[in-house]
């Protein structure tokens, strides 16, 4: 029995993030495809976009059914993947690729802006979470100092910074594709445009954003400092805990 419970533990691997091939399968390799073969003479503009999208689409599906966890932001991916080819094929114009590309950032924003005013704010699951802090600790030693009305303050600031990163992203793409992406749909012109687009969305975007979340963290961290005293090694997860 235990062997059978030890061998169904282990027959689902543990997933490891892997961002270089994250970045070369969802954007390097599309971006290739639909900038250099998506000439008549080549692959086309439909068959440029399909294959350009197969490699992040097949690459959720992938580590979906490889790992069997639901990810709700591999989930928008995969969202975002779809919408974008059915805007490509059903050459519905770049006004709509706009309308799209700030739309998922945007809606993820609003959810966690909302989620400020419910009892579960949503940058507990995404920052202040067991995987990343001993959350059990930090709240054992608030109640103890009565600084947990404060944190419960702050923590909603920082809910509140969160949301404003997804929704600065959500400008900046609607920017962005307003910019670079003028030729309809279907085109080789579009294709390429998207592709330049994809490629410029990592510093433009993905850089900043990255940047303005590891700054909501050392908020967070400095608040957990100033309330509880403890350091951050004091505090931190350790794999194997």
């Amino acid at each position: 029995m235990d062997n059978e419970s030890t061998t169904s533990v282990q027959s689902t691997p543990t997933h490891k993030p892997r961002p270089m091939i994250d970045l070369l399968v969802s954007i390097l390799i599309p971006s290739v495809i639909l900038m250099k073969f998506s000439n008549p003479e080549h692959l086309g503009p439909s068959g440029a976009l399909v294959i350009a999208l197969a490699f992040p689409l097949g690459w959720g599906t992938f580590e979906l059914f490889k790992y069997r966890k639901f990810n709700f932001i591999a989930l928008l991916g995969l969202i975002s993947v779809l919408l974008t080819g059915g805007i490509g094929l059903l050459e519905l114009g770049p006004k709509w690729l706009a309308v799209k590309e700030a739309a998922i950032p945007g809606l993820i924003g609003l959810v966690i802006l909302i989620s400020a005013y419910t009892p579960y704010p949503l940058i507990r699951t995404l920052l202040f979470n067991p995987r990343v802090m001993n959350i059990e600790k930090i709240e054992t030693k608030l109640h103890e100092l009565g600084t947990q009305h404060l944190f419960d303050t702050r923590l909603n600031n920082a809910t509140y910074l969160l949301s404003s990163t997804f929704l600065f992203s959500a400008v900046m793409n609607y920017l962005l594709v307003t910019w670079i992406v003028i030729s309809p749909a279907g085109t080789p012109a579009f294709n390429e445009e998207l592709g330049q687009m994809t490629l410029l969305s990592y510093p433009v975007i993905a850089i900043p954003s990255t940047v303005m979340m590891m700054a909501i963290l050392y908020y967070l961290w400095r608040t957990i400092r100033t309330l509880t005293g403890y350091t951050l090694e004091e505090i931190i997860t350790m794999p194997g805990d």
